[in-house]
């Protein structure tokens, strides 16, 4: 779905150590998807792809491993040069892997990180059930200020507001690319060096995972925590440092 996020990967700087924690914790397959002298692997649900493992881009030393998603658009290049004119960034890109994808490594106006792409092979993604563990089930944003963000969002992408919640901290303002809600923003906490987008990965339950997490040398963050609607939500760190979450519908 166009404005829509559709894709997710993992930069690192241990891929055969991120794999396995990976692996052992989500329950994911991993294939080898490596090309043209560019590393790169892919994390399956099934014999569907929904996730890929990379190393650091050559000439970029991000303190720890980052996540980051991929926002589906028609046109990379109008929408790159359509991101610098709202007062965002484009820090890689446009750029092409013949055949498979085109895209930009870009970022909002308060400097989170985002990817704009188009999948260049024929047919569409794989599609499964909402809750599908293993599959993205939640993208958050931690912003310097929220509104001014999703202003910048809705007017590339067409994001709208959906429901709000009161948070001690502030307001957790959800949003919908299409009818149903696929995320939330909030204003980042003061200790956050940056504004930056985080996902949370579908799992059965969240006391296992956590388990699991801990088992596979991660660190768990916050949580387990009810968040409205009844779901459990875990933030951790992998063992190389990387942020991530984990989202379940029962504890």
């Amino acid at each position: 779905m166009p404005n829509n996020f559709f894709w997710y990967d993992l930069a690192t700087s241990d891929m055969d150590a991120a794999r396995k924690f990976y692996c052992d914790v989500v329950g994911w397959s991993y294939q080898d998807n490596s090309q043209g002298g560019q590393t790169y692997g892919v994390f399956q649900v099934g014999d569907a792809g929904v996730a890929g493992l990379m190393p650091y881009p050559e000439g970029m030393s991000p303190p720890f491993p980052v996540w980051n998603g991929y926002i589906a658009v028609e046109d990379v290049d109008a929408m790159a040069a359509k991101i610098k004119q709202e007062g965002g960034t484009v820090h890689r890109g446009p750029m092409e892997v013949p055949g498979v994808i085109r895209f930009a490594v870009v970022a909002d106006p308060q400097e989170a990180v985002f990817i704009i792409a188009k999948g260049l092979q024929a047919g569409p993604m794989p599609q499964f059930p909402a809750g599908t563990p293993g599959t993205i089930g939640w993208r958050e944003l931690f912003a310097s200020d929220w509104e001014k963000d999703f202003a910048f969002y809705a007017k590339l992408f067409g994001w709208t507001k959906a429901e709000a919640h009161p948070m001690p901290q502030g307001t957790y303002q959800l949003f919908a690319a299409g009818d149903a809600p696929i995320g939330g923003m909030m204003n980042k906490m003061p200790e956050m060096p940056r504004s930056w987008w985080n996902y949370y990965i579908n799992v059965d339950a969240i006391d296992a995972a956590k388990q699991r997490v801990e088992k596979a040398g991660g660190s768990v963050a916050m949580g387990p925590m009810e968040v409205p609607g009844g779901q459990w939500i875990l933030q951790a760190r992998d063992p190389q440092g990387g942020f991530f979450a984990l989202v379940a519908l029962k504890r």
